[in-house]
């Protein structure tokens, strides 16, 4: 898909609602991805956070598209930022 973005985008222009799935579909991929590292991470919020405001401008926050990337960006974000807080060590604290 990293290939096919600005293919699509070029054809299609950045304000396409088919150029805006497309990076909803990309940025999805990265973050469902039990495998993502927090770089794919970033880049899913990075990608979502842009396509948000565009399908905002030209679609409106009424939108389904709109509706389902604003969605993905909040679910992003929380995978995020899960991976951003290192875990609690259960044994802080804790009596010897």
């Amino acid at each position: 898909m990293r290939k096919t973005i600005p293919v699509v985008q070029r054809v299609f222009g950045i304000c396409h609602d088919l150029t805006l799935t497309i990076n909803l579909i990309y940025a999805e991929a990265l973050y469902k991805d039990d495998g993502a590292t927090l770089d794919d991470l970033r880049e899913a919020v990075s990608t979502l956070e842009e396509t948000d405001r565009t399908a905002r401008r030209v679609l409106g926050g009424e939108h389904p598209l709109t509706v389902r990337v604003g969605d993905s960006l909040r679910d992003a974000r929380a995978a995020r930022a899960a991976r951003e807080t290192p875990p609690r060590d259960l044994t802080e604290g804790s009596v010897k």
